[in-house]
């Protein structure tokens, strides 16, 4: 049996039982009802997820998944392809704005080179699981086979479980490759069965007509390829990319080992909407970060069902989303276990 069968076959339902004592409490704390909103509603889900009423968060780790794209080739960005593996290595070094961002939230940040056209230096602080050096052009023909992109599912999934043996108890998912816009619409565009245009943004600069062109370019990757829309991996394989795979495997590790997972934006989003759609028992353990600025990030996050909690006019990605994150989902488990209830303090009401 393979990795991807095994870990969905692990993952389970959050724990109804411990959700209502948990509602129980919240409902009694020395506070108006529901007057703490998404806090509450983050307390509630993270003592289903863990089984536990007073969840621990302080183990925090974002899983930054790098790698390139073909479709680069045919003009849909005006950075350069270098810039993949130049901010990788400065995920190592610190720099990024995940990283000073982490720094901030107390987390780790992990990058993982699962698909960069170039090779990193051995010693350059990156974790190297690449599967090819790049996708292949998904304007010419599918962007890899459908045994890597199962691959690229499962790369994610043993990242998880080692930084979940390692004590990680909260996790976010990040990731950087230039142009990784194009198959995330892409993706979208298919499952949503819309036409790219009015999902397609600006990328890292895109003036309207670099717009007009990217969004031909996605129709006519669709039109090649004609991806399942009833089979998430032959959509992923043929107009996805690696680290998209990357992402939706550490969000399925994550919710077979019970433990939280924090959804960056658009990108991450595209992933979540994998993930879901393997298992949607997962999406129970995902976490919303941010609202994108990515046209598509709307329609879907409306996909996925998850509302996002802040709305920041943010549109980096690295998962610099999660990382903001991560101190409000610490304070849900501080209000649930510091806040005293009514009866704990005397107060009849």
């Amino acid at each position: 049996m393979n990795v991807l069968q095994q870990t969905i076959e692990k993952i389970e339902e959050l724990d109804q039982e411990m959700m209502a004592q948990a509602r129980g409490r919240v409902d009694n704390l020395i506070k108006p009802p529901k007057s703490l909103g998404k806090l509450e509603d983050i307390a509630i889900q993270l003592a289903g997820m863990t089984r536990n009423l007073y969840p621990a968060i302080d183990q925090k780790v974002i899983i930054v998944m790098a790698g390139d794209h073909g479709v680069y080739e045919e003009g849909v960005t005006p950075n350069p392809q270098e810039v993949t593996i130049a901010q990788t290595l400065n995920f190592a070094k610190g720099l990024t704005g995940v990283c000073v961002i982490g720094k901030m939230s107390g987390a780790k940040i992990v990058p993982v080179d699962i698909g960069i056209k170039k090779d990193l230096p051995s010693d350059a602080g990156v974790i190297i699981r690449k599967i090819k050096k790049g996708t292949d052009n998904l304007a010419k023909g599918p962007a890899m086979t459908r045994k890597e992109a199962i691959k690229s599912i499962e790369v994610g999934i043993e990242m998880a479980n080692e930084e979940i043996k390692k004590g990680a108890n909260l996790l976010g998912t990040g990731e950087m490759g230039i142009c990784n816009t194009t198959p995330s619409t892409a993706i979208l565009s298919v499952l949503q069965n819309c036409d790219p245009l009015g999902i397609t943004g600006r990328g890292a600069g895109l003036s309207k007509k670099g717009i007009e062109h990217k969004a031909g370019i996605i129709r006519k990757a669709i039109e090649i390829n004609q991806p399942n829309r009833a089979d998430i991996i032959d959509v992923l394989a043929k107009v996805g990319g690696l680290e998209i795979g990357g992402m939706a495997g550490v969000m399925l590790g994550a919710a077979a080992n019970r433990i939280p997972v924090v959804v960056d934006g658009f990108i991450s989003t595209i992933s979540a909407l994998i993930a879901a759609n393997i298992e949607p028992k997962a999406k129970a353990y995902f976490i919303t970060s941010h609202a994108s600025q990515e046209p598509g990030a709307k329609m879907a996050s409306d996909l996925l069902g998850i509302e996002p909690m802040l709305h920041m006019n943010m549109c980096l990605g690295e998962g610099s989303g999660a990382a903001l994150a991560f101190p409000i989902i610490e304070a849900a488990c501080s209000m649930i276990k510091n806040m005293p209830t009514f009866e704990e303090v005397g107060m009849k009401i």
